[in-house]
């Protein structure tokens, strides 16, 4: 029973609840008015009595952040295979990318909106934005990696390109792309709620920011709840598809052995 409690996948909710105690302790000790921080009940019951809203405004939230997440898989992926494969192409694009990481995206999400409106697809471009750099960044990196030894080896035994990129430099890069594919898909859902903080009517984003106007705290921290199980349930699902693609991979097999 204590090795059931205590395994592997129960430690962070552990954690979790020492947190909540932790909170709720220091709120009594150094006596913080509500209307600052609300105590860990308050937000409970605010989770249960607003559960059907929230889950309704979480569905906007999460179409947006899978639209821009996908983009940043599709586009991500092809773009950096480009520049790993191309010196020339990497010194004109990469330092761009790196360029455009440093504008703020709350101060360009406004221009989406007066382009695009008030729909979802400023709120995936948004996720988008902060979604494709990881992806990029990874992909290449992974791409690099290969040992030329490798390639040589392989070409002198008669292996086409193609061959040699679906058993060589694919699988080895993978492992990279799925690094790139977690950090995005948990910036894709920031992305999509600062979408929706500069224009929406819907949304987790737009909840927030409604109970920001109206002070009220025990919504807003129930909002952010949601939304980092929103952020951990994707970052989860992306993980499962890597262990499905690549159970040859050491640190899966390492991850299997210490549960075990």
């Amino acid at each position: 029973m204590k090795r059931m409690l205590l395994s592997p996948g129960l430690r962070p909710i552990w954690l979790l609840v020492v947190l909540a105690i932790l909170w709720d302790l220091a709120i009594r000790i150094f006596k913080v008015p509500p209307y600052l921080v609300p105590p860990p009940m308050a937000v409970v019951k605010q989770l249960i009595t607003d559960w059907p809203m929230l889950l309704r405004e979480t569905v906007p939230t999460l179409n947006a952040t899978l639209g821009g997440f996908a983009l940043s898989a599709l586009i991500g992926v092809p773009m950096a295979m480009w520049i790993a494969y191309s010196r020339t192409v990497e010194s004109f694009v990469y330092p761009l990318l790196v360029f455009s990481q440093s504008i703020p995206k709350v101060a360009v999400a406004p221009l989406f909106v007066v382009w695009f409106g008030f729909g979802i697809v400023p709120k995936i471009i948004a996720a988008f934005l902060l979604g494709f750099f990881p992806v990029v960044v990874s992909t290449v990196q992974g791409f690099k990696s290969v040992e030329p030894d490798v390639i040589d080896l392989a070409r002198s035994m008669g292996a086409g390109p193609f061959k040699i990129f679906m058993k060589f430099r694919l699988p080895h890069a993978l492992p990279a792309i799925f690094s790139g594919l977690k950090v995005s898909v948990t910036l894709a859902v920031v992305g999509a709620v600062v979408g929706e903080f500069v224009g929406s009517n819907s949304g987790i984003g737009y909840v927030m920011q409604r109970a920001t106007g109206t002070f009220d705290l025990p919504l807003m921290f129930a909002a952010l709840v949601l939304l980092s199980m929103v952020g951990v349930i994707l970052f989860l699902l992306v993980e499962l598809v890597e262990r499905w693609l690549m159970p040859w991979h050491a640190s899966l097999r390492h991850d299997m052995q210490a549960t075990s």
